[in-house]
C-alpha cells in the first residue's frame, strides 16, 4: 500500500535525544527548546514564539490570553479540524460557523460581516493545505470591527501570503508538529504572537501561571503564582526531535513542492476533476495534495478503487456545523463547506515519495474517472 503520508526522519533525532538524556535536563524549556525558538524567529520573522505540546495547546493559550468567556462569539470556518473551535468552546464561547470559498476550502471573507454581532471577539482562519486565506481582506474587515484574528496555520509552516509568512499576519498564529505534518516531533505545536501587548502574559501562562522566567533570569529570588496557566511546553526530548527536523525544513518543503507540482501538471488537464486554486501571490508548502470530484458518490468510488489498487486515499474534514456536537434543530446551510466535505479526495504526498509511485497513482486516477 502506498501510504497517504509518512514522516521524514533526518537521522539526527536519536543523536539529539541522547544528548538530552545525558544532560539530565528532560523536562523542557532548555537548550533544544531555545534552539527551536531561535530558528523559528530568524527563519520566519516571527517576533515572539513558544513551543507547545500541540496546536490545540497553542490555541488554548490564545483563548486564555484573550480572556474568552461565556457570551463571547468566535467565528470559525466550518471546514476545519475540531481543534480550531475546541479551545474556545472550553472557555464557554459560542462558535459561529463560516462557509468556504468555491475554489478552495478556506474561509470566505465576504461572509464575515454577515456573521458579526456585538459579541464577536475572534475570527479563526485556517490555511488549508498550506494555501493562504485572503489575509488582507480578512485583516481589514477584522480591524475595522476591533476583532482579533487567529491563524490556524497547522498545515502551513514555511508558506507565505504576499511575501509574508503565514502565522505572522494575524494577531496570533498556531502551528502543528503532528506526525502528519511536513516537520514533526510526533506530537507538538507552536504559538506565534504578533501583538506585543501579549508577550509578558504569554510567558507567565506558558510557565503554568508563574513568574518562573523572572526567577531563572535572576530578577526575583523566588517564583510565584501570578495568573492562570497550564503546562504548555513540550519536554526537551520532544524539542530535540523537532530540532533535527527543523534543520531540514527548507529541503523538506522544496522536495514536497516538486512532488506536488508533478501531480498538478498532469492532473490539471483531467476534466472530470478539479484542483485547488493557488493564487500567484501565495507560496504554499505542499502539505497535502487533494482533488475535487463531482459529488460524494464519485468521491467514494475514487477512494475505494484507489485502495483496491494499493493506494491510500481519503477524504478530509466533515463540516463542524453538521457534527453531532454542534447540530441543532435549526441547522444552518453552508453550501461550499458541505460541497468540499462531499467531494474532496486526498492522495499520497510525502518527502520521499517515488516518481514511479506518483505515475502509478496518476494512471489509476485517469483510468477510474475517464468515464464519469
Amino acid at each position: 500500500m502506498i501510504p497517504l503520508h509518512q514522516p521524514f526522519i533526518s537521522g539526527n533525532e536519536i543523536k539529539y535525544i541522547e544528548e538530552v538524556i545525558k544532560s539530565r535536563n528532560l523536562s523542557g524549556n532548555g537548550k533544544f527548546t531555545n534552539l527551536c525558538h531561535q530558528f523559528l524567529q530568524q527563519e520566519f520573522n516571527f517576533d515572539y514564539v513558544k513551543l507547545t505540546d500541540s496546536c490545540t495547546a497553542a490555541l488554548d493559550m490564545v483563548s486564555i490570553l484573550l480572556n474568552i468567556s461565556p457570551g463571547d462569539e468566535v467565528i470559525v470556518p466550518s471546514y476545519t479540524y475540531i481543534t480550531s473551535a475546541n479551545p474556545f468552546v472550553l472557555k464557554g464561547a459560542k462558535i459561529v460557523y463560516a462557509d468556504s470559498l468555491s475554489d478552495n476550502p478556506n474561509i470566505d471573507p465576504a461572509q464575515l460581516p454577515k456573521l458579526f454581532t456585538e459579541k464577536t471577539k475572534v475570527i479563526v482562519v485556517m490555511h488549508y493545505g498550506g494555501i493562504a486565506c485572503e489575509m488582507d481582506e480578512i485583516m481589514e474587515i477584522a480591524n475595522s470591527h476591533n476583532i482579533y484574528v487567529v491563524e490556524d496555520a497547522a498545515h502551513s509552516l514555511g508558506a507565505t501570503y504576499k511575501n509574508r509568512f503565514l502565522g505572522s499576519i494575524g494577531h496570533f498564529g498556531a502551528f502543528s508538529f503532528h506526525t502528519t505534518k511536513n516537520v514533526t516531533s510526533g506530537h507538538g505545536g507552536l504559538l506565534v504572537i504578533n501583538d506585543e501587548q501579549f508577550y509578558e502574559r504569554a510567558e507567565i501562562i506558558w510557565e503554568k501561571g508563574t513568574n518562573r522566567k523572572m526567577f531563572l533570569d535572576g530578577e526575583v529570588n523566588k517564583y510565584e503564582w501570578y495568573d492562570v496557566g497550564l503546562s504548555f511546553y513540550p519536554s526537551e526530548i520532544t524539542a530535540a526531535f523537532l530540532w533535527a527536523q527543523l534543520q531540514n525544513l527548507l529541503m523538506i518543503n522544496a522536495e514536497r513542492l516538486k512532488s506536488w507540482d508533478y501531480y498538478y501538471e498532469v492532473l490539471k488537464n483531467i476534466p472530470q476533476i478539479k484542483l485547488l486554486e493557488v493564487k500567484d501571490y501565495s507560496l504554499h508548502n505542499a502539505h497535502l495534495f487533494c482533488l475535487k470530484t463531482p459529488n460524494r458518490e464519485k468521491r467514494n468510488i475514487l477512494i475505494c478503487e484507489l485502495k483496491n489498487n494499493g493506494i491510500m486515499a481519503t477524504f478530509h474534514y466533515l463540516p463542524l456545523h453538521l457534527s453531532p456536537y454542534a447540530k441543532t434543530e435549526n441547522t444552518i446551510k453552508l453550501k461550499e463547506a458541505e460541497d468540499w466535505a462531499d467531494s474532496l479526495v486526498r492522495i499520497p504526498l510525502y518527502y520521499d515519495i517515488r516518481t514511479e509511485d506518483q505515475d502509478f497513482i496518476i494512471q489509476k486516477i485517469k483510468s477510474i474517472v475517464q468515464n464519469w
